[in-house]
């Protein structure tokens, strides 16, 4: 039996030859096994498929970057916006004189009554409701829809990627159409699907014949589109909708601009 340690002292693992283990854990018990207790130390016994275990596969040295998924190795940074202060700085202006329209942020600030409420909360030192109750009434008082089809998120973000879990594994597709929101590629990537790309037109309307063609032959699992679009601003139009939606395809409709087209929710 040899101990190798794998990051500290609180990371144990313990390779025993196949001998070994038969004297010592139950037959009809799994291979690998792991057992935790209350100081965090976890340890791992691993059979061999020989009555020895290879010295290098024992003593090799790992790092940091050994234990993240390979694909996420090779995944391009998602270029984040960036703050006032940086933005700031690399302009040379003060923040005051910068109008930021790149994340669908307010640049006026919050209305007073937004200042007065979140002075006035009751235990702002609890976590909140985590199922945003009192949010979801108001949206569906505001939408016309049941609360419970509204689902809360921190910004588009977290409910594109909420998405992607619950509809994808890792080898599906997704179709995109750029340009648009990055994040749709990004998200897909983290959930190791693969992403099927349909260019929209000069004029960057949807090239609706292509989409047809993609969803025929590639078999995506689910398709993103912005209307607005982000960053064109255009608008997909009910026609080109409703043949989208008549294909075998789950469409997700962002509308984070909505507000600021002139027109209606299709919800």
């Amino acid at each position: 039996m040899c101990v190798t340690n794998l990051s500290n002292a609180a990371s144990l693992c313990l390779v025993k030859s196949k001998a070994n283990i038969h004297r010592t854990v139950n037959p009809q018990s799994p291979i690998c096994s792991f057992e935790v207790n209350h100081k965090r130390v976890i340890m791992a016994t691993i059979s061999a498929s020989s009555s020895t275990v290879p010295v290098e596969h024992v003593n090799q040295k790992l790092s940091g970057d050994s234990f993240i998924r390979p694909h996420l190795r090779k995944l391009s940074p998602y270029q984040s916006i960036l703050p006032f202060k940086v933005l700031s700085e690399k302009l040379g202006r003060k923040p005051k004189d910068i109008i930021k329209l790149d994340a669908n942020e307010n640049p006026y600030g919050l209305p007073p009554e937004v200042l007065e409420a979140l002075g006035s909360l009751k235990f702002p030192y609890i976590y909140p409701d985590p199922e945003s109750r009192q949010l979801r009434a108001a949206h569906a008082e505001d939408s016309g829809l049941e609360s419970d089809y509204i689902l809360v998120g921190c910004g588009c973000d977290e409910l594109i990627d909420l998405i992607m879990r619950y509809v994808l594994d890792p080898g599906h597709k997704i179709l995109d159409c750029p340009p648009t929101f990055t994040m749709y590629e990004f998200d897909a990537s983290v959930n190791a699907a693969q992403v099927v790309k349909v260019p929209r037109k000069p004029d960057f309307s949807l090239n609706i014949e292509l989409i047809v063609e993609a969803v025929e032959r590639e078999k995506p699992k689910c398709i993103f589109l912005t209307s607005p679009n982000n960053p064109d601003g255009s608008i997909i139009s009910d026609e080109v909708l409703l043949k989208i939606l008549d294909m075998p395809i789950l469409v997700v409709l962002d509308e984070a601009y909505i507000e600021f087209s002139g027109i209606e929710s299709r919800m």
